[in-house]
Parts: C-alpha cells; sequence; structure tokens
C-alpha cells in the first residue's frame, strides 16, 4: 500500500512538473495583452506586506488562456474561480489541480448569489484580487459584491466600443445569451459606479480596466476620457487586435448624442435590455474646460 502511494505521489509530481515546463514555453504569459504584468506591478505598488495573497475570478473560463489569476495562483496564492460553462470547467479543473488552495465552482454568478458564495468559501472582505468577466450583466454583480467586500484590486472586462461619455449597461436578466457586441458595461458606467463605491480607475488595458480602493496610498485616478484615450483608442495595434469591432468605429466620429442614436439603432433587437444615456460633466472636468 505504502508503494502504491508513493508510486501515486511520485507520478502526480512528475506530472506537475511537465505541466509547469509546459506552461513555461508560454510567451507573454496568461492573460489576453499584457494584464499579467499590470496586475504584477499594481500588486508591487499597492499591496501591503502581508495581504491575504487571495484571487478569485468570477468567469474563469479554462482557467489558462487568457487568465489574468492563474499566474498568482501558479505563486501560490489561494482562491476560487467560478465558471458555469461545462466545456470549460473541464479545462478549469485540469488547471487548477495542482494547487490545493484554489477552489472551483461551476455556478453562474448572479448579483443574488456573489455575497453568498464569497462567504462560503470564506473569501477575506478585503481580498487582495478580484478579476471579473462574465460578458454579461457584470455591472450588476460588481455593484453588488462591493456593497459587502472591498478588493484591494480589480480587473474587469469593458465594453470597450462604447467610448465616453456615453453610459451604457446591460440590465441583469437570468437568461442573458452573450450576442455579438451585446454585453457588459461602457468605461462610463464603470466610472459612475467606482465613484459611488469610492473606488479609483487606475488603469485601462484595451478592454481590461484595473481599479482600486482610493483610500490605498499611491492610487493615481484616471478619469474616464482618459483612461479610455490611453488604453484602448490610440493604440497604434487596437483596430488590429479588435477587428470585428470595425461594424461600430463609427462611434469615435460622432457626438455623444448620435452616439446613442446609433447604439439604440445598432442593439434596436435588445431594446429595454439595456440603459444607455450621456454622462453629465463633474465639476473638475466642467473646470477643465
Amino acid at each position: 500500500m505504502k508503494i502504491k502511494k508513493a508510486a501515486r505521489r511520485y507520478l502526480r509530481q512528475l506530472e506537475h512538473r511537465l505541466h509547469e515546463a509546459k506552461l513555461s514555453l508560454k510567451s507573454g504569459g496568461h492573460s489576453h495583452s499584457d494584464e499579467e504584468r499590470i496586475l504584477e506591478r499594481h500588486i508591487g505598488e499597492l499591496l501591503v506586506n502581508g495581504h491575504s495573497r487571495t484571487a478569485v475570478d468570477i468567469g474563469a473560463g479554462d482557467g489558462i488562456r487568457w487568465s489574468n489569476t492563474y499566474a498568482l495562483y501558479r505563486r501560490g496564492w489561494r482562491g476560487v474561480g467560478f465558471e458555469a460553462d461545462s466545456r470549460k470547467v473541464a479545462k478549469l479543473a485540469e488547471a487548477y489541480k495542482f494547487y490545493p488552495a484554489v477552489s472551483l465552482c461551476q455556478c453562474r454568478v448572479t448579483p443574488a448569489n456573489v455575497v453568498p458564495l464569497l462567504r462560503a468559501y470564506e473569501i477575506p472582505e478585503d481580498f487582495s484580487v478580484l478579476n471579473l468577466d462574465i460578458d454579461s450583466y457584470d455591472y450588476w454583480v460588481l455593484d453588488a459584491l462591493l456593497e459587502s467586500f472591498r478588493p484591494r484590486l480589480i480587473v474587469t472586462e469593458i465594453n470597450e466600443k462604447i467610448p465616453p461619455p456615453i453610459e451604457f449597461v446591460v440590465k441583469f436578466d437570468p437568461d442573458f445569451e452573450l450576442r455579438h457586441h451585446f454585453y457588459g458595461y461602457s468605461i462610463q458606467s464603470l466610472s459612475e459606479l467606482c465613484a459611488r463605491h469610492d473606488y479609483a480607475l487606475i488603469e485601462l488595458e484595451y478592454n481590461n480596466a484595473f481599479l482600486a480602493p482610493r483610500e490605498l496610498g499611491g492610487v493615481r485616478p484616471l478619469d474616464a476620457a482618459d483612461a479610455y484615450r490611453r488604453g484602448y483608442l490610440e493604440r497604434p495595434d487596437r483596430q488590429e487586435k479588435f477587428y470585428l469591432n470595425q461594424n461600430m468605429e463609427i462611434l469615435h466620429t460622432l457626438s455623444p448624442e448620435e452616439g446613442v442614436k446609433f447604439i439604440n439603432q445598432f442593439f434596436s433587437e435588445h431594446r429595454g435590455r439595456y440603459d444607455v444615456g450621456i454622462a453629465r460633466p463633474t465639476p473638475v472636468e466642467l473646470a477643465h474646460r
């Protein structure tokens, strides 16, 4: 019996080493763009020594491809990944099996269950990193989560096609199914959510926004327009990376009022399932005009 246990342990260790060797051949990390490196920089700058080293991934996918958390789990962080797609869950289980401090939950996270789920997994209220990417009603999940938790760093996908000052939010729908371009929220709506919860928008990497609580030392807030311009609009390879966005590129040439009309026409089949409008300028923005 002891020989069998030792053999199984050896085979598992060998499998793990082969897995790590395979991953080491992958260049550029696991993230879609440079999110992994950016997150590492913000962790070094904003998180104090002794932080919880806990990462929560809502919409974890297969756990490796385009993951903003897998590099953290490989370094010994604890946490949990949530994924509803059964096809991805099998791959996610394989990705996490070498990391006993990381749990997997196959479920659809909603505004109603996100807080109970995190508490069930004993996630600290001020846990270190949240990654949110469910391609649907992300706004409402984040809003509900921030009522009870205060993660130190957040990475959340925006709908990058919709420029500020246009506010766009997909309404909560428990039966939501992803449609091309129709999902999520605009960076302007994210900025509004940040303001209500006293968070700062600190960086945008194409369609992934980085947030942090304003009370953290070293936080340098950006407004939605600056973040969007630096992180998406003026990136020289933007149209190459996001070539599927060509049929919405016109939004960058329209006034906000014209943009809202275009969005209503473009998403006419989804009428009533989203909110769209134009943000009012803040006193600070007015003073700089």
